[in-house]
């Protein structure tokens, strides 16, 4: 066991923490004193638990199998998907799924149950795990598949690492021509405007993202770059490495604000405007564009960032992002990384998932303290107001009624929940005790159990 000082992406809280690996887990831990911890890639508490031991999964980080013809690749929970990028880079196969950076564990990927620019057409991650092994506290390792032991599978896939350690997962690779994208960029000139392209832009391209300048007012307001993209045949193969450029130091007031912030808007449209023609880019370029610069998030400073992410329904949505940017406007914060996204209606197999139907903003803010809270409960409440709900591996501040609000299913989670296992931000929003104690729970085998390999069924409502 060894200490460290971990904090999470949006450097809002340090904390240190006793880490083990995998093989160190003890079948007897304590309720809520572990945690999976990836590669620290969420922005706020949810990879946190002050109290308890952080289980390291970076060690366990081996590609498993790769079934090229198919395209079925099983790893370890622990390997970035960086590094599964890199194993593919050669192939005709690709993540079905990818966030904004690649630099997530696999794991990570799955408890959160990531999206990207292609939710209209892929849905979230989770659809594409076809297997998954779990190891919970005091138990053997527990094989899951969407039609096997499909209640944990289900609690697992989005459940923010809180049923137990991923120890390893299939997934089902998407075929494309290579790994190369052609991209379009379209400036609009308002946020009207956007979303009446929004629909059409993703009927004929597999991603489709928009930036938008968070610091244009009046009839402008809401305008920037529709960006849309397909994969294209390209005999070169890219490489996945490091960043090559890193931020070396951390500011002590933000660098992404004020006249900066500004011009960089002014001239990222600008810029975007000018691209008349498609072009053929390297995924880095189109995937993960702040991969480029390593910790980035230096540049909000040394308070950190908040990172506020919402989805809102079709029918509420133009009023509700006219709102959130007027009123991120009047209080002085202007984000410098606006995205807006359409989500389709794909079902995730993950009882809490984050997408639903609709459009999702996101919006960055260097932290000044209770001003920035006072603003992020304001976007909360809109977010409430308009029936969607905020991205729990983004958040670092919302209130339990807002995520329970938003994600009615939390209970069914907490009855699945690994007793062992618990997050600071779990505690935070869901505000009271355990629903059942551990020794009520009581696994039933329901099929013969592979060798090291367990199969259970919980008695409980779960049924989704």
């Amino acid at each position: 066991m060894a200490n460290k000082s971990t904090e999470s992406w949006g450097r809002l809280k340090r904390a240190n923490h006793a880490i083990i690996d995998y093989d160190d887990i003890a079948l007897d831990a304590k309720p809520d004193m572990r945690l999976p911890f990836g590669n620290g890639r969420s922005y706020g508490d949810s990879c946190h638990n002050q109290r308890g031991i952080l289980v390291d999964s970076r060690p366990q980080c081996r590609i498993l199998d790769f079934n090229k013809q198919d395209g079925i690749l099983t790893a370890q929970s622990g390997v970035l998907l960086s590094e599964i990028l890199q194993i593919l880079a050669g192939t005709e196969w690709f993540l079905p799924v990818v966030p904004g950076t690649k630099f997530v564990t696999l794991g990570g990927a799955i408890a959160n149950d990531i999206h990207g620019k292609n939710h209209c057409h892929r849905g979230t991650f989770g659809r594409h795990v076809r297997r998954l092994v779990l190891k919970r506290s005091g138990k053997r390792e527990i094989a899951c598949t969407p039609n096997m032991n499909h209640e944990m599978f289900e609690a697992t896939v989005g459940g923010l690492g809180l049923t137990g350690f991923i120890v390893s997962a299939e997934i089902q690779l998407s075929p494309v021509p290579s790994h190369y994208v052609l991209e379009t960029k379209r400036p609009f000139g308002s946020l009207a405007e956007y979303l009446a392209l929004a629909e059409e832009s993703e009927s004929n391209s597999e991603y489709s993202v928009a930036w938008l300048d968070s610091l244009a007012t009046g009839d402008d307001l809401g305008r920037g770059i529709l960006i849309t993209g397909n994969h294209a045949p390209c005999v070169k193969s890219p490489r996945y490495g490091e960043p090559k450029v890193t931020i070396p130091f951390t500011p002590k007031r933000p660098l992404v604000a004020g006249p900066v912030l500004r011009a960089f808007n002014w001239a990222y449209y600008r810029a975007g405007a000018r691209q008349v023609e498609p072009a053929i880019v390297h995924p880095n370029a189109f995937f993960f564009p702040l991969d480029a610069i390593g910790h980035w998030n230096r540049l909000y400073g040394a308070k950190g960032l908040y990172q506020h992410q919402c989805v809102l329904p079709f029918y509420t949505a133009p009023d509700a992002l006219k709102e959130m940017l007027e009123v991120s406007q009047r209080a002085g914060h202007g984000s410098f990384l606006t995205v807006l996204k359409r989500f389709g209606d794909k079902p995730s197999p993950g009882l809490m998932s984050f997408p639903m139907p609709g459009f999702t903003l996101t919006l960055d803010f260097p932290n000044r303290g209770a001003t920035t809270v006072a603003l992020l409960n304001e976007l909360d409440r809109i977010t409430q107001q308009a029936g969607g709900r905020v991205n729990p591996y983004k958040d670092a501040h919302m209130s339990a009624e807002t995520f329970q609000a938003g994600f009615p299913h939390w209970e069914r989670l907490e009855l699945m929940r690994d007793r062992a296992i618990n997050s600071d931000f779990w505690k935070r929003v869901t505000a009271r005790k355990a629903l059942i104690p551990p020794d009520m729970e009581t696994p039933e085998i329901n099929q013969a159990p592979q060798p090291g390999i367990q199969t259970m069924h919980l008695k409980s409502n779960t049924t989704q």
